[in-house]
């Protein structure tokens, strides 16, 4: 609203500048930019992602099922010594694939501690390989809500360091043209007697 009324302040005014005309409507512009099309993007880029992400949601219930596995043992200290990083306790199971083969390997512990002949179920693949649990529509919906929001910030900020910048550079050819005026005034300016 301030910024409305420093555009209408500035219209007829006798001491106004081009450069207090122009800033005042890339303020306007500043704010439109800022209540308006940041919003809009944002919720243009919340409703792609999200649409984006539920479409992979989908696929992965449909690619990905939960089998049961038996724990066979726990891994062997040397296989746990050569990771970097240490990780949940894996363990040795078995399970039978959606395709009806018997798989074999190494997977990480469902319980702590893991006993052999636990029972336990496990995301797979159509092929029986391990894999992560499908996205969930909740969590597609949040990241999507945190890509619009993030979209929508993002314009914001870059609207406002535009804006910025171009009052930067109005300031600095504000005090350039005062230099030049100053330095034609000349030293005597304002002394008694010197014709100013």
């Amino acid at each position: 609203m301030r910024t409305a009324m420093g555009v209408w302040r500035w219209r007829r005014n006798p001491r106004r500048r081009p450069t207090d005309l122009f800033e005042a409507w890339v303020a306007f512009a500043a704010v439109v930019c800022v209540l308006v099309v940041a919003p809009a993007v944002g919720w243009a880029t919340g409703l792609q992602v999200d649409g984006t992400l539920q479409r992979a949601a989908r696929e992965q219930r449909q690619e990905r099922q939960l089998v049961p596995a038996v724990v066979l043992r726990a891994e062997s200290d040397a296989a746990a010594a050569d990771r970097q990083t240490p990780a949940r306790t894996q363990v040795v199971a078995s399970w039978i694939a959606p395709d009806g083969t018997s798989r074999q390997g190494t997977v990480p512990a469902a319980e702590e501690p893991p006993r052999p002949g636990d029972r336990f179920r496990m995301w797979t693949d159509s092929g029986g390989r391990l894999v992560g649990r499908p996205l969930d529509p909740s969590a597609a919906s949040f990241h999507a809500t945190m890509a619009g929001l993030a979209a929508a910030s993002g314009l914001a900020v870059l609207v406002e360091t535009v804006r910025r910048l171009v009052v930067r550079r109005l300031m600095h050819r504000r005090y350039s043209c005062l230099d030049r005026a100053w330095a034609a005034a000349g030293p005597d300016w304002g002394r008694a007697g010197a014709g100013s």
